[in-house]
């Protein structure tokens, strides 16, 4: 079951890209399917993502999610469907995809050798940047590193090393960030830190795409969330249209809402063996 979608007005992507006849959509798919030999990893998979926001796609681990983040970002070809990012199709059009996107994936990919400020700095020449030292300190006060940046990433934390990350994603501005588990082997603090970044990603107009397992984080961050089981999309809706699929529990007279956590569970059933990678 699909809840209907919210049409809330967003605020446009950053360096906004688009291609021809795909309207306002930053992200749309349409019956992807993908199988490695006899494994089928995703069945069919249907969603849209409208420009700005943060989009969540919730699901178990084998659920099929980095399977269809690799697809989106033109590291993997799907076997049949179609995926467009900004208006490009992914197959045809991938370098157009690849200057509107970024990719962070579950473990950050910075040089522990090197400072905060050199990573940033080293990214930011690589991406032909006019000022990457400018650059680098711009953004190393946007995610809170501004007194680390002279130190060495070994020294950092977990939550500090994936800001890091983050923020080398924006170096050259996309429009359309994938974030696949960003919050991976984080403790609950660093997950924190980590949420407040994704959420200034969205505040400046930027388009998240998130895939975590972790229902808490899709319930705090999302402005829509789609459940992936089993290679398809199953639910996909706001919070709260989400909550209404199932009927509130009452005690005493005290209407519950169910939990997103009850939500899904109830959706993909006591079957939580998951079909993909």
């Amino acid at each position: 079951m699909t809840a209907k979608r919210d049409d809330r007005e967003r605020a446009p992507g950053r360096g906004d890209r688009r291609g021809g006849g795909e309207g306002s959509a930053a992200i749309r798919v349409r019956g992807l399917e993908k199988s490695f030999k006899a494994l089928p990893v995703l069945r069919g998979v249907d969603f849209e993502v409208a420009r700005g926001g943060i989009f969540a796609l919730l699901g178990s681990n084998g659920a099929g999610k980095t399977t269809l983040v690799r697809i989106m970002s033109t590291l993997l070809r799907a076997d049949a469907g179609t995926c467009a990012i900004g208006g490009f199709d992914v197959a045809a059009q991938a370098a157009e995809v690849r200057k509107s996107i970024s990719l962070t994936g579950q473990f950050a990919a910075v040089d522990e050798v090197l400072t905060g400020r050199e990573n940033l700095v080293l990214i930011a020449r690589l991406r032909r940047q006019s000022d990457p030292g400018a650059t680098a300190d711009a953004l190393l006060a946007r995610f809170s590193l501004g007194e680390a940046g002279g130190r060495r990433v070994a020294t950092y934390s977990g939550g500090m090393r994936r800001r890091l990350d983050i923020a080398m994603s924006l170096i050259g501005d996309p429009a359309i960030v994938f974030l696949d588990e960003p919050t991976t082997g984080l403790d609950p603090q660093a997950r924190i830190e980590v949420w407040q970044a994704v959420r200034g990603l969205a505040e400046s107009g930027t388009t998240v795409l998130l895939t975590t397992q972790y229902l808490e984080e899709a319930e705090q961050l999302a402005d829509r969330i789609a459940i992936l089981h089993r290679g398809r999309i199953i639910a996909d809706g706001t919070l709260d249209e989400l909550k209404r699929l199932l009927p509130p529990a009452k005690t005493e007279y005290v209407e519950k809402q169910p939990t997103l956590e009850e939500v899904f569970l109830a959706i993909i059933g006591d079957d939580a063996e998951g079909a993909g990678r």
